[in-house]
């Protein structure tokens, strides 16, 4: 019987995964298939950076570079199913949620997370320059445990 629950599990997922490519007019190569089980196969939204989703990829004995991580995450972001996230310089998080919501960013575990964004209002913004339109505008709040 658990294995009958399995197999209807995995026919889940894989449905999911290949209808979430689809939507990003992507094509199920191998790569892209696995990564996007990793990033969307249980239904529930997530953050992450290309190092941690890698170390997911060797954890499930997945056999991708971290340069195919970095290739597929921008092909997912340029097809709309992720957001890339910039925190910093240095790093990235790519956000399975796509609406507008804040988020923040714990200093002392350089974790991202979802703000409340009924808590959140913005009441105006600049004009675009010249020849530009606003895309989006991410909200990142830094926050760090209160010292004793």
């Amino acid at each position: 019987m658990g294995n009958v629950a399995q197999t209807d599990e995995a026919r889940i997922v894989a449905a999911r995964v290949r209808a979430w490519l689809g939507a990003g007019g992507l094509r199920p190569t191998r790569q892209r298939l696995s990564l996007a089980t990793l990033l969307v196969g249980d239904g529930r939204d997530r953050h992450v950076t290309a190092e941690g989703l890698f170390g997911a990829a060797q954890d499930a004995g997945e056999a991708v570079s971290l340069a195919t991580v970095y290739n597929t995450l921008k092909a997912f972001c340029d097809a709309g199913l992720i957001h890339e996230i910039t925190v910093d310089g240095a790093r990235s998080y790519f956000d399975t949620r796509l609406d507008d919501h804040p988020h923040f960013f714990w200093e002392d575990t350089a974790k991202l997370t979802d703000a409340p964004a009924e808590d959140l209002e913005i009441a105006r913004l600049p004009q675009a320059p010249e020849g530009a339109e606003i895309s989006r505008v991410d909200v990142v709040i830094r926050v760090r445990p209160k010292a004793r």
